[in-house]
């Protein structure tokens, strides 16, 4: 008897289900801006009444929104409010029961798995790339001259057209939207990590802006050694390690110092980049609050205050 060979194999029934859980969401959006541009970007419906996420860059200053589902259903939109700080937007559609997405917990995903990059580069409707999660923890500057802590690097290619649409995982829930690529390289490509998203969509649907401390720090997610955990007798081992600290800035006149882990502030405890940004969205700005840090093998209290973020544009 011939050999019967499957339709498919176990990878691609893998992508496969994961486009078509993802794909009814996915919207093109195309946008004309006050000063009379026209341009457009991908994004995904979070909420059946029509909220949908996309990158801040895509709808900044948009006078005119217009958005395709993959059914081909063309509908009008408005822009809620868009973050340029963490590049995120949110888009109200004019529309009902629209299909949404499942948003994940980036929190959970680990380097090497399998991820997919829906959008519309280049006005191609619903185009997918498959590739794996490079790295976490990442550090990418937005363009509004802001760090974005916290982004997930991927080999998912993407292209003009793709920002702000979705990374999914292997079951099709949202854990990144689609931001940046760089231009010159090839399989590195960027994603803001869905529960930045997550809160930063909040902020925006309740108030239609972001208004955030600044401490002048970037940094990464880190978990400490189990002797220190003990050393320390830590509840949480986890916390932000310190990269880099711009001068004058809050950090820098607290004392903060490369290397250090940041524990809580305000008593608060900031057991990730995640953490430290809503905590950052929550406190009293222009008020001093304290700042509790490992240096090497020492816990430590700063006094710090935070201040509103401004924005700014990139060099």
């Amino acid at each position: 008897m011939p050999t019967v060979f499957p339709i498919s194999d176990p990878y691609s029934e893998t992508v496969t289900h994961a486009v078509d859980v993802a794909s009814p969401s996915v919207v093109g959006i195309d946008v004309k801006t006050a000063g009379g541009r026209s341009g457009a970007g991908s994004g995904f419906v979070i909420t059946p009444d029509g909220f949908a996420l996309t990158n801040s860059h895509v709808v900044h200053d948009a006078k005119e929104l217009k958005v395709a589902t993959i059914d081909g259903h063309r509908y009008d939109a408005q822009l809620i409010g868009d973050d340029p700080a963490s590049d995120l937007a949110v888009i109200r559609i004019a529309g009902n029961d629209l299909a949404h997405a499942t948003l994940g917990d980036s929190a959970t995903i680990r380097p090497g798995q399998l991820v997919v990059a829906l959008g519309n580069p280049y006005g191609l409707q619903t185009t997918v790339t498959a590739g794996v999660v490079s790295a976490l923890g990442r550090s990418l500057r937005s363009q509004s001259g802001h760090l974005i802590d916290n982004v997930i690097q991927t080999d998912a290619a993407l292209n003009p057209g793709n920002s702000g649409g979705p990374l999914v995982d292997a079951l099709g829930c949202v854990i990144g939207v689609n931001t940046a690529i760089i231009a010159w390289a090839q399989g590195i490509c960027f994603a803001t990590a869905i529960n930045t998203a997550k809160h930063v969509s909040a902020l925006l649907i309740r108030d239609g802006r972001v208004r955030r401390g600044y401490l002048g720090i970037a940094g990464a997610d880190i978990k400490l050694p189990r002797y220190l955990e003990r050393l320390l007798e830590l509840e949480d081992p986890r916390g932000v390690i310190v990269h880099s600290i711009e001068r004058q800035s809050p950090g820098a006149q607290a004392g903060l110092q490369d290397g250090d882990v940041v524990l809580a502030i305000d008593g608060r405890r900031t057991a990730g980049i995640d953490a430290l940004h809503r905590i950052l969205t929550e406190i009293a700005l222009g008020e001093a609050v304290s700042l509790d840090i490992l240096r090497k093998n020492e816990r430590l209290r700063l006094q710090v205050t935070p201040v509103e973020a401004q924005p700014r544009v990139a060099n």
